[in-house]
């Protein structure tokens, strides 16, 4: 990424303009011409010299550490998106926001609920199944929530050979790299979170062929992909996978669709007649609700 030095000087101004004194703590002053801050106030206010900023916001100066960049939001008094818009200006990548955890957020709960003919769960960013339809209980079976990593899916993935067997065996080794690359993506961009990087030790632990993936430090964000579920009552289903983030990146919603053109579509108004009764796993209550 490269630094905008024109739109980071326009914007550093504008929101030097737009701050008034008494917002951080300065007075106001009865020779001040212009109700914003001075740019030797917002250099003080950030720890660097005005030169340095002033340079800036002349759209000549080098580009910005992100230490640099984290003084001047404190200073400016930025919002997340504020902030988010300034790093990116400046070529570095925004820092990572609030995350939103194991909390599902009630309206997508009730988008949940009313793809009754889809199959949809809310997972993690490392993979624990948050909240799921009845489609995607019947399709996947229900998530254990009691024992420790039992609702993970990269953990019973590389632990529990029971998951496996709802995809064929010569697409095993697809899915265990690209589980491996998914988590390794998002275990950086928590840096340093003691649940991710614990999740990592157990596996590590517990599967030589995910200690093994860990060490060739691939990395690869899963967004779309297309899986082939077999199902215990109904057979081969062969779905598209479309997976949506949310706004806070910790959570992701998958929406299981059958591609166009294919017969897929009756197997899912099967699935849905069947439901999860005949399915292997048993279902845990209230699954469709956010897990605790």
């Amino acid at each position: 990424m490269t630094v905008n030095r024109r739109e980071l000087a326009d914007f550093l101004r504008r929101s030097r303009e737009r701050l008034r004194p008494q917002e951080v703590g300065l007075p106001t002053g009865p020779r001040r011409r212009t109700p914003g801050l001075r740019r030797e106030e917002v250099s003080q206010l950030a720890g660097m010299s005005a030169d340095y900023y002033i340079r800036l916001e002349q759209a000549r100066g080098p580009q910005p550490s992100p230490q640099m960049l984290t003084a001047l939001v404190h200073a400016l008094r930025l919002n997340d998106d504020e902030r988010d818009h300034l790093y990116l200006l400046a070529g570095h990548r925004p820092p990572v926001g609030r995350q939103a955890g194991d909390h599902v957020k009630p309206g997508l709960l009730h988008l949940l609920d009313r793809l009754t003919d889809t199959p949809a769960q809310v997972l993690s960013d490392l993979g624990d199944v948050l909240a799921q339809n009845a489609m995607a209980q019947a399709l996947l079976g229900g998530v254990c929530t009691v024992s420790e990593n039992g609702r993970n899916l990269v953990w019973r993935w590389f632990t529990d050979p029971a998951q496996r067997a709802a995809y064929p065996a010569e697409e095993h080794d697809y899915y265990s790299r690209l589980h491996a690359a998914d988590l390794r993506a998002a275990v950086a961009r928590r840096s340093g979170d003691p649940v991710a990087a614990r999740l990592v030790r157990r596996l590590r632990a517990a599967s030589e062929e995910f200690a093994a993936l860990w060490e060739l430090h691939e990395v690869g964000v899963r967004r779309r992909s297309r899986v082939c579920v077999l199902h215990p009552a109904i057979g081969p289903i062969e779905l598209d996978c479309e997976i949506l983030l949310a706004p806070e990146e910790d959570q992701r919603l998958l929406v299981f669709t059958p591609p166009p053109g294919s017969d897929n579509l009756s197997h899912l108004e099967l699935l849905r007649v069947v439901g999860h009764g005949q399915f292997t796993t048993a279902p845990a209550p209230g699954d469709h609700h956010p897990t605790t």
